[in-house]
């Protein structure tokens, strides 16, 4: 076992130094997730940081969707044994005030993006329903999640395209999640390949004036609830406690391009019935939609996989696409992250917001009739 600064706080949850996790399984990780974005299809950024301590590896993305532009820089290098350093090459993430400031930085590098970022949350930091999977006796999925909305300030680069980045304007959401969860290179499927090829995912973070709604759906093929979370969080100097805001209840309308990989979601509704209040609905307006899987590390591109080791040196790539050709738009597929306005109807009163709005439905799911 080797020490590292972070040994020296008072944090120690094993007889481990704190660079190993409790769990020796390869598929354990850490990492951030960061949106950006001014409520409008001006610009989408998107930024995520991760280590992969039992693969020795940490790695970082920043994906920027402006116009029909999609551009990714990304970088990779070995984790070392100082789990307190951040820094991905040019990528570093600096904690100024935990659970309520950030900086995230991506300095000036060859592939055109560039950014130096502060957040500043707008609510307390929720703790989401832990995440939880198992299929053929493995253990798939096994994570908790922090999540929480707030403003950003500071300067975004991207090609010759400049965006001045006030808290007036620009906010968007974060999470922190750790544990385990597919990573890394690809491993023998064995009875794993009996597993149906199905996912059905919603998540979106909705910021309003006076507060905010965290809501999350994950179903089987059958409709059947794995994760589901519903809260609303107004900020700290409200003095108010979170609300449970009940089942929610999601009916997504499928655009007419959509294919069966992956269906497109233009328009949805999202209702809430709070226990004795009035019920909740929200009409959801997808405004700017970016594929999350391409470029990124969290699809299925077989050179660049979160957690993937690309060597002893650093490496720093990036890739970009123009959404106006047709070969680049047709290799957009997957989780996509979407810049959403949010109209909200309760007890007669309707509110504005804006904010992320994450869907993929990919395989069979018999509530919204696809059939894979």
């Amino acid at each position: 076992m080797t020490l590292s600064p972070l040994d020296d706080f008072p944090v120690h949850q094993a007889a481990q130094v704190i660079r190993h996790p409790a769990t020796s399984d390869r598929n354990f990780y850490d990492r951030y997730y960061f949106n950006c974005h001014p409520g409008s299809a001006e610009l989408m950024l998107i930024i995520g940081v991760g280590q992969y301590p039992n693969l020795g590896v940490t790695d970082a993305f920043a994906l920027a969707r402006h116009g029909d532009t999609h551009r990714v820089v990304r970088a990779s290098r070995e984790l070392g044994a100082d789990r307190m350093d951040t820094t991905v090459g040019p990528f570093r993430i600096e904690v100024i005030e935990g659970l309520r400031r950030l900086r995230v930085v991506l300095e000036p590098n060859e592939h055109d993006l560039e950014f130096d970022l502060t957040w500043q949350a707008a609510i307390p930091a929720q703790l989401e329903p832990r995440h939880f999977t198992r299929l053929q006796e493995r253990v798939i999925f096994d994570s908790v999640r922090l999540a929480q909305t707030g403003r950003w300030s500071g300067l975004v680069r991207s090609g010759d395209q400049e965006f001045t980045v006030t808290p007036d304007r620009w906010g968007g959401s974060r999470d922190r999640s750790w544990g385990i969860r597919p990573v890394g290179e690809s491993e023998p499927p064995g009875i794993q390949s009996r597993n149906p090829a199905q996912f059905f995912w919603m998540y979106a973070p909705m910021q309003f004036d006076e507060f905010a709604i965290l809501a999350i759906v994950q179903e089987d093929a059958a409709g059947n609830r794995l994760l589901e979370e519903a809260v609303r969080v107004w900020p700290e100097q409200a003095g108010r406690p979170p609300q449970q805001l009940g089942r929610p209840v999601y009916r997504p309308e499928y655009a007419t391009e959509s294919t069966p990989g992956s269906p497109v979601v233009s328009a949805a509704t999202i209702e809430f019935s709070p226990p004795g209040e009035a019920p909740i609905s929200v009409a959801v307006n997808v405004l700017h939609p970016v594929s999350l899987f391409v470029g990124t590390g969290y699809g299925l591109e077989q050179d660049w996989r979160h957690g993937m080791y690309q060597g002893e040196d650093l490496v720093v790539q990036g890739v970009c696409y123009d959404l106006a050709k047709p070969a680049d738009k047709a290799r957009m597929w997957g989780m996509v992250d979407s810049v959403a306005s949010f109209t909200l109807t309760e007890d007669g009163t309707t509110r504005t917001g804006s904010g992320l709005f994450e869907y993929w439905a990919f395989g069979a799911h018999a509530p919204t009739g696809l059939a894979g």
